[in-house]
């Protein structure tokens, strides 16, 4: 177990100790948990808003470490947010919700492009969705086509099986906070988008200032400007450094202004 391995050779120094610094990385949930359940005082650091490397001719692992006790120390270190872990389920799995319904998107598209293409024709996805068999057959046939058609709205059903058990599952643990009812009375959010919004926010006093919020959210342009020309942008898929968080390819959290304008797609207004 790696986990108690690293407890039994932190043991000899807990006294020493003033705390544990563990990186963002994409696994860290099992190593920060099992540190706090031990009595440690764990600091995650934000990788992103580091520059450990630069100007260093070697790294390794070792190095690595004394960096990040250098900053802890100076007490410099950029640190993220830890979830609590009690509801940390719930988050991820309205996450999963997310990337459920993406696919179900993209089927549905796909599912379009082939109908139009093979026909003219132009239906929404609805539509699309109750189509029956003998209706397809009769416009593609029952060859090869028409088995592409009835394979993607196979996968549809699935999806779409899946994400009711979801959601049900989300409305059944999940529970909007006082002051977060509001959030659904903003045209095109439900139940689900507000949870979303409440479980991927966390506790607010994180965020020190609105503006820290909205950098959270994605809605902060990131570019680099000299003498009024553009010279480069920032990854703005990465946590800020006043506010990190959890990297990832794409938050399930909505603009703040696309909210404003009842800016949701049909597929997140449950």
């Amino acid at each position: 177990n790696r986990l108690s391995t690293i407890l039994r050779e932190l043991e000899p120094y807990r006294e020493e100790l003033v705390g544990v610094v563990v990186e963002s990385t994409f696994n860290w949930y099992w190593l920060v948990d099992g540190l706090m359940d031990a009595g440690h005082a764990v600091h995650l650091a934000n990788p992103a808003a580091m520059s450990p490397y630069k100007g260093l001719k070697y790294t390794d692992d070792r190095h690595d470490a004394r960096w990040l006790a250098h900053l802890l120390r100076l007490d410099l270190l950029p640190t993220g947010y830890i979830y609590p872990k009690d509801e940390r389920p719930v988050r991820d799995l309205l996450r999963k919700r997310g990337q459920l319904v993406r696919q179900r998107t993209a089927s549905v598209l796909s599912l379009g492009n082939l109908w139009v293409r093979n026909t003219g024709e132009m239906l929404r996805g609805n539509d699309l969705k109750n189509l029956t068999v003998d209706q397809v057959q009769s416009r593609m046939g029952t060859g090869e086509l028409a088995l592409a058609f009835e394979s993607t709205m196979a996968v549809i059903e699935t999806l779409d099986q899946q994400i009711a058990r979801v959601e049900k599952a989300v409305l059944a643990r999940g529970r909007l906070k006082q002051g977060y009812e509001i959030l659904t009375s903003i045209p095109g959010v439900g139940q689900v988008l507000g949870l979303t919004i409440l479980y991927e926010t966390g506790d607010l006093s994180r965020f020190p200032g609105v503006g820290h919020y909205t950098s959270y959210c994605r809605c902060v342009g990131s570019k680099r400007l000299s003498h009024g020309k553009k010279k480069g942008e920032g990854n703005r898929r990465k946590a800020t450094a006043t506010c990190p968080g959890r990297s990832s390819k794409a938050r399930t959290l909505p603009c703040a202004s696309s909210l404003a304008r009842g800016g949701s797609s049909s597929a997140s207004r449950r």
